[in-house]
């Protein structure tokens, strides 16, 4: 998958997280850094809305890839970073931002709160990503 591929992926996946939370939830994403802290609310209300249908395979990869791609690019932004495919797991690729030194692997913690442990901010990973770079600038 080529850099533009990629880039052209993810802005669509973002794309696709702002229609879904208006969609389903009556949620507005309006691509600010403020908008981030409305994705730990959404990704509980789909357990909330759906319940155990919320965690099928597909369905938390398809959420936690949209979610993740919204928060990456408002990240990829502010930060300058760009998109990289890791196709070093071929049965799992998985897509990170990286800036600088640093990579981020935002569908990851939209999993973890998703699924794994919903004390997990999804926000508090966005800000020390924030806080990284501007730390090292």
């Amino acid at each position: 998958m080529s850099p533009d591929e990629l880039n052209k992926l993810m802005a669509d996946c973002a794309k696709d997280a702002v229609v879904t939370a208006a969609d389903e939830f009556d949620i507005v994403l309006d691509h600010s850094p403020a908008s981030v802290a409305l994705v730990d609310d959404i990704l509980l209300s789909f357990v909330d809305k759906y319940h155990d249908l919320a965690l099928e395979d597909e369905a938390v990869f398809t959420i936690c890839n949209i979610f993740g791609a919204y928060v990456g690019e408002i990240l990829k932004a502010k930060l300058d970073g760009e998109w990289i495919y890791d196709q070093s797991n071929p049965k799992a690729p998985a897509v990170f931002l990286q800036v600088g030194e640093n990579t981020y692997a935002l569908a990851g913690i939209c999993y973890e709160r998703l699924v794994n442990d919903s004390q997990i901010s999804v926000f508090a990973y966005y800000e020390q990503a924030l806080g990284n770079h501007l730390r090292s600038h």
